[in-house]
């Protein structure tokens, strides 16, 4: 019997590579900077029988159509956010995902942008680089505090919001947070303070998103929440691009409504507003939420132990469509 086949849109950990190896015929995209291209990866999938993916890969009608026999999609995403499911589901295909285990490594990237946009850390990168320095004592870069101010976390009292509040409390912090249920738990050992969302958008210093991605959330923050902030407050997005109305956000920047955003994720990514990229008091990194090393491969090795499940006709335990297994 001939080994499977199987994609795997970029690199990942040689750990789980090999051991794909070990039962497969393994290709793999080697260029990590960027995107696979749509024609790239439709040639990819019409010859191959599983597809192992990343977050950022968009896995639309055309690319489940454009193979017949395609056996699974692997997803090294938290959720399926660019799979089509229902077409999944209508071709049987399994879709798996893996847990969510980036709760510490997005926490550091989350106050990793308050810091840099407060204390326009960026800025001062820039000016080093072409040989100025203004001077030790020189208001030139003067920015804001990140100790002792407060922070209001949208959708905060999950495993991420958590994560980022126990950095908030060694920083001497005041976190706030508002979800659409209150949490007792968080509540008590954090502490995290629940308030009503629109006194969380006025009283804090820092507005950090935290919200998933659904529907009811896409622009939670748009011209109203954007307009209810402080002027010296900034927005800190590790979340969903989707979730802040981003031409509202680039409107309520140019109006100094608010005074700088710090932004891993994007509406419209891997395509980022031209307007953000020109703004001084704007941090952007390229959603970087779980890039360390070692989470990376904790999640490669995670979407094997799925494949190996699938290939060895067990339920895989990360599966988003169990329904097709019954086909």
């Amino acid at each position: 019997m001939s080994k499977p086949r199987i994609f795997v849109t970029q690199p990942i950990a040689q750990s789980a590579l090999e051991r794909l190896k070990a039962i497969a015929n393994v290709t793999v995209n080697r260029d990590a900077s960027r995107i696979i291209g749509k024609m790239a990866l439709l040639a990819a999938a019409r010859k191959c029988d599983i597809l192992f993916t990343k977050l950022h890969d968009r896995i639309d009608r055309q690319i489940i159509a454009a193979n017949p026999k395609l056996r699974a999609i692997a997803s090294q995403s938290i959720t399926p956010d660019n799979t089509d499911i229902a077409e999944a589901n209508k071709r049987g295909i399994p879709v798996t995902v893996v847990p969510p285990i980036v709760a510490e490594a997005t926490a550091d990237i989350n106050f990793g942008l308050m810091l840099m946009v407060a204390r326009r850390m960026v800025e001062g990168d820039r000016l080093v680089h072409r040989g100025k320095f203004p001077g030790s004592q020189s208001d030139f870069l003067a920015g804001s505090a990140v100790y002792g101010k407060t922070i209001g976390m949208v959708g905060g009292g999950g495993r991420i919001g958590q994560a980022t509040a126990r950095r908030a409390h060694g920083f001497g912090m005041r976190v706030l947070y508002w979800g659409p249920r209150r949490k007792a738990e968080p509540e008590r050992d954090c502490p995290i303070e629940y308030v009503e969302f629109d006194r969380l958008l006025a009283e804090s210093d820092f507005v950090s998103i935290h919200s998933p991605l659904r529907p009811e959330t896409r622009h939670q923050i748009s011209t109203r929440e954007l307009a209810l902030m402080k002027p010296t407050a900034f927005l800190i997005n590790a979340a969903r691009g989707a979730i802040v109305d981003e031409a509202a956000l680039v409107r309520a920047l140019k109006k100094r409504q608010i005074a700088g955003a710090g932004l891993d994720v994007f509406e419209h990514e891997p395509k980022v507003s031209k307007a953000l990229l020109q703004m001084p008091n704007v941090v952007t990194t390229p959603h970087l939420g779980s890039a360390v090393a070692a989470v990376r491969e904790q999640m490669a090795n995670i979407v094997v132990d799925n494949i190996l499940a699938l290939l060895e006709g067990r339920r895989p335990p990360n599966i988003v469509n169990p329904q097709v297994l019954e086909r």
